[in-house]
């Protein structure tokens, strides 16, 4: 018996006892929660994501479309970085003013291989105002989630206001909670018990996000 059908086993035996005609799920879990806290136009929401996102130690840049190209070639070389990881899916014109050597996201790539790279450059599914939390799900121009975890500098392109949304009640209504959901506050970090912070514990060390208008 594999460790599935164990799991499942001990799920089918302790939902046994439930009637077949309980309240779904779907109904019996209130939803009357504020949605968001206050009210804000486009312009205040992504300025209080840029707010929050700062809090939590991460790097924000602003840019237009058309200056975006600029803007990551110029943190790729003040990182000094001689190589970036790119997702499959990445808008080719996002790297074209860089020539940073780029990597593959490729799915027999080992820790230690990631481990060398410099840089990543990612897009993300949503990003969240009131927590300043970026959410990527897997998409092609995200990449897998280690590749986001393990190269020690992350830069998350977020294109506003169309990804930035004021709560996570908002978010969670764009997401599909089928896909590999990986919710980044800031740089990787945590702290003892003398609230010794450190960074870059179990993921990147330096988070750059640049919001794109």
């Amino acid at each position: 018996m594999s460790s599935r059908e164990r799991i499942l086993g001990r799920v089918r035996r302790a939902l046994a006892d439930v009637p077949e005609d309980d309240t779904p799920y779907e109904r019996a879990v209130a939803r009357d929660y504020l949605r968001e806290h206050g009210e804000r136009t486009a312009e205040q929401t992504v300025d209080l994501l840029a707010e929050n996102l700062a809090d939590y130690r991460a790097l924000v840049h602003r840019t237009d479309a058309e200056g975006l190209a600029g803007v990551l070639a110029g943190l790729l070389a003040a990182r000094g970085a001689a190589t970036v990881l790119v997702p499959p899916g990445l808008d080719e014109g996002w790297l074209a003013s860089t020539d940073v050597t780029r990597v593959a996201d490729r799915a027999e790539s080992t820790p230690q291989e990631l481990d060398r790279v410099d840089s990543v450059v990612t897009a993300c599914a949503v990003a969240v105002a009131e927590t300043g939390t970026i959410v990527l799900d897997g998409s092609p121009d995200q990449g897998r989630r280690r590749i986001t975890l393990v190269p020690d500098h992350h830069i998350c392109v977020v294109r506003v206001p169309d990804q930035v949304v004021s709560s996570v009640p908002q978010a969670l209504g764009r997401l599909d909670p089928a896909r590999p959901l990986t919710w980044i506050s800031g740089p990787s970090a945590t702290s003892d018990i003398e609230l010794d912070r450190v960074e870059g514990v179990h993921g990147p060390r330096t988070l750059e996000v640049v919001l794109v208008g």
